[in-house]
């Protein structure tokens, strides 16, 4: 059985809390998972021969170990790496397989999801409620280009100070998980030291750029089956979701 803890956070020694989107916040996993499942499939089943076939794409052991918490184009290129796929970075034509078209074709099926299929998860508001109410200024850092798009949908936006996504990692130029930069840029957007902010990440990825980062605690969020792999990339505490933070003044 996992070993979750209860998280209390106070404003005697966290100014800011920063949370990644998918997984901690939001439910669009599903949305997601079967979006890539549609592109990943399409290309394995083309680039297979009579003497190799291509497994198809796991919407749950490889979403989480290539695509999840990372940017789109990222996420293309842990995956086609693990069955040692080849493609190029760019094409101008959209026809043409590469990584940016990938990308493309995901974003695509995934927007008109997300805006039926997204909701909140179990304690996200009432957590950036108490947050907000004890000065405790809050940021969200996404590699997601849908960050906007889906914080509207669940009715989280009001609370958020500070958003920094994949249309402003892309805009800056700042590299991906678990790279800190994302949640690094978040932190100095809020004016806050990341020894004195919290992080929450669901992705093994995120943990380990929140534990670059120097951030003061780096909570991992367990959408099951990984609080011993959280815990090993060094969370220093696991939860099932935010219904068990508490905020104290």
């Amino acid at each position: 059985m996992p070993r979750y803890n209860a998280v209390s956070l106070s404003s005697s020694y966290i100014d800011v809390a920063i949370f990644d989107l998918d997984g901690v916040l939001a439910d669009t996993t599903q949305a997601h998972s079967a979006a890539w499942k549609v592109v990943f499939d399409d290309l394995l089943a083309r680039t297979s021969t009579a003497d190799q076939t291509h497994r198809p794409f796991d919407a749950r052991s490889d979403y989480l170990a290539y695509v999840d918490g990372r940017s789109r184009e990222d996420g293309v290129r842990q995956f086609l790496a693990s069955r040692r796929i080849v493609i190029p970075e760019r094409s101008e034509d959209a026809m043409v397989d590469s990584v940016k078209t990938l990308a493309a074709r995901k974003d695509a099926l995934v927007q008109v999801s997300l805006q039926t299929t997204s909701k909140a998860l179990p304690g996200a508001e009432s957590t950036l409620r108490d947050l907000r109410s004890t000065g405790i200024k809050i940021g969200v850092a996404s590699s997601s280009a849908n960050c906007e798009l889906v914080l509207e949908v669940i009715g989280l936006a009001r609370f958020v100070d500070v958003r920094v996504d994949g249309v402003v990692a892309a805009e800056l130029g700042l590299p991906g998980k678990p790279d800190p930069a994302l949640f690094l840029e978040a932190a100095h957007r809020l004016g806050a030291d990341p020894r004195r902010a919290a992080l929450f990440e669901d992705a093994l990825p995120g943990v380990e750029a929140g534990l670059r980062g120097g951030f003061a605690i780096v909570v991992g969020v367990d959408r099951g089956n990984q609080e011993i792999a959280l815990r090993q990339k060094g969370a220093h505490a696991v939860i099932r979701d935010l219904t068990q933070v508490t905020v104290r003044a």
